[in-house]
């Protein structure tokens, strides 16, 4: 009986020294960064109202390109863009350089602000680990 009681606070203790290992990612608080980050590197071409320039720069507001697997926004940023895409129905065709500088959380904080910001809306928050598992 001393052995089932011992065994069950050992996996009891256990399971809330683990637990403290788990933390939620704060998505309001990464949005908050994002909006900065946004401000001093992707505004100048996507626009304040994240509208982008017709025919020159695609828009993020309500992008239909947003609803990818995040990879691929976040292989955008790290990678930078050549080539045709195509966002809500319109072809853009302009380079966008690799924005890879920035530091894991900085991007994963621009993502989330992004991705939720003028009329977009994830729930899901992106955090620094997808964005490490995706460097070169």
């Amino acid at each position: 009986m001393f052995k089932t009681i011992g065994l069950g606070a050992f996996i009891l203790a256990a399971l809330i020294a683990g637990s403290a290992f788990i933390q939620t990612y704060d998505l309001s608080k990464s949005i908050e960064r994002g909006k900065e980050i946004y401000t001093m590197y992707c505004q100048n071409c996507h626009m304040m109202d994240g509208k982008g320039v017709s025919g020159a720069f695609p828009p993020l507001a309500k992008a239909d390109y947003l609803k990818k697997p995040v990879e691929t926004f976040i292989d955008i940023i790290l990678k930078g863009q050549s080539g045709e895409i195509t966002v809500n129905s319109i072809k853009y065709n302009v380079q966008m350089p690799a924005q890879n500088y920035l530091t894991d959380e900085q991007i994963a904080d621009v993502v989330n602000y992004a991705r939720n910001s003028w009329g977009n809306k994830f729930s899901v928050a992106v955090t620094p680990l997808q964005v490490k598992k995706l460097r070169p």
